[in-house]
Formats: C-alpha cells, structure tokens, sequence
C-alpha cells in the first residue's frame, strides 16, 4: 500500500503506509500537523536540528517549515503513520467558538519540530481512527471535524505553550533574506516559496536578492548547491547518489550534467 488518505476528498486525516526500501524527500509543511508514528522510523530535518521518530511517537510540525525526511519501514510491518492537518480555517472557527487568542506580550517559540510526550489522551485519539484505516471505511466531513477539535483541545491540554502557535495566523513576515537563503538554498523549492517564507512578493526577492548577493536567485542557487555537493564529496568521501538530493537536486543526471559543466568532471571522478 502506498501513502494514502483515508478519505479521498481532500481530508484533514491522513494514513501513511508501505513497505518497500528507504524514502527520502522534502516538503514544505503548509499547515500545522500532528502525527503519530505507528511502524517503521521517521528522520526529519529543518535545516538546523535532525528529529528521529520511532514507533510510539507523538510529534507536532508547525506550518510555514521547510523539511526533509527520511523514512524507514521496518521490514515486517513497513512504515506506517497517521497525521491529522490543523488548517488555518479550522483553527480559526476553534479560536472563535472557544475564545482562544495568543498572547501577544510572549516572545513566539522558535522551535519547528516537537516531540510530544506519550500520553493517554493522546494516544486515544490516535487509536479512535485506526478502525477505520483497519476496516477500509471513510470519515464523513462532520467526523472529520470533531476529530480536528479533539485534537486541538488535547494538544492545548497536553502542551499549553502551543497556544501562540496554533492561534498565530498572520503570514511570514519580512526577514533577513540573506541569512534565510544560505540556511536553506539546500530546499528544492520554487522561488516564489522563498520569496512567501522571507515576507517578500516574488518582485521583491528577486530585486532584494540581486542587491545582497550580486546574483540571480537561479543562478545563485545552483552555484551554492554545487559547490556544498563538491565539499561534501570531496572533504566527506560522500557518493554523488548521497549527494545530490541533500544538495537540492531533484535526480542524479542533472546534478551530474551541472557538476560537470561547473568544475570541469564529473562528480564519480572527484
């Protein structure tokens, strides 16, 4: 089975399952997420700071991240996870109906990725939808719902100081581009998700870009992600294979074709 959803609309709860070798990606998170890892292991990483998630685990993922994953089925049961996605609109109809707001005075927390902590109300959340990825069946919109309130309200009694994030909806806002770029030129994602993340318009980056680092952002990109592809082979004795998807390439025959056009060889010869 392969990574599906429960419902095939558009659901708010999601099954991940299979059972072949090792998957690595990157995403970018959107929304707020909330996961509990049934099988198999989950590595995440933001950019700064590696998570590992095992068998048992609870984690929470606020939106607006960058994020690169690795995930290992174990090799009887395969990898097997079920999220539930916190949208803005949810959230905001929950903040309404229950009078929550952040408090504006706190600084806001940093962190991107949280372990949560194994509790009973948790753990009965998560275990009141395996029935229906067992028996197969769908969750109706009204379900969905409830299901999305429950989680917020065990998410808000399990670990308060979640409050500022999950009732946070304002939009990135402007940033220092440079440091931000350098952290994450490694994420393969089109320009005008840099631009949104940096509290620019699309216009805006780019001219912005242009005048910190005397480069297009194109160009920039792939002159940064070579020459970390180049350290990393030739400093750390990584193979191009290993390479090229940390690097931000998306396959091995355009990073081979860019690494041999910029430094003269292919990658295999360094």
């Amino acid at each position: 089975m392969n990574d599906s959803k429960i419902n095939q609309k558009k659901s708010p709860i999601a099954y991940s399952c299979y059972y072949t070798q090792n998957r690595e990606g990157e995403q970018f998170a959107a929304e707020h997420v909330m996961s509990f890892q049934i099988s198999g292991e989950l590595t995440l990483n933001n950019g700064t700071k590696e998570y590992l998630f095992k068998p048992g685990d609870f984690r929470f993922i606020r939106r607006n991240q960058l994020i690169k994953f690795i995930k290992q089925p174990d090799p009887n049961i395969g990898f097997q996870s079920i999220s539930i996605y916190l949208n803005q609109n949810a959230l905001r109809d929950f903040s309404i109906q229950y009078n929550q707001k952040t408090n504006l005075i706190k600084s806001p927390e940093t962190e991107t990725v949280f372990h949560l902590k194994e509790v009973p109300l948790l753990k009965s959340l998560m275990n009141s939808l395996i029935p229906y990825i067992n028996d197969d069946q769908l969750i109706n919109e009204d379900l969905q719902t409830l299901k999305v309130n429950e989680a917020i309200t065990v998410l808000l009694q399990c670990q308060p100081g979640l409050k500022d994030i999950l009732f946070d909806f304002n939009e990135p806002g402007k940033i220092d581009l440079e440091a931000f770029m350098k952290k994450n030129f490694h994420f393969n994602v089109q320009l005008d998700r840099f631009a949104y993340l940096t509290g620019r318009s699309l216009a805006t980056f780019k001219r912005d870009f242009q005048r910190i680092f005397n480069n297009s952002p194109s160009r920039w990109l792939l002159q940064k992600r070579l020459q970390e592809a180049y350290y990393q082979i030739k400093e750390q004795g990584k193979t191009p294979s290993e390479v090229y998807l940390e690097v931000g390439f998306e396959d091995l025959s355009h990073f081979s074709f860019a690494f041999k056009k910029q430094f003269g060889l292919s990658p295999s010869k360094i």
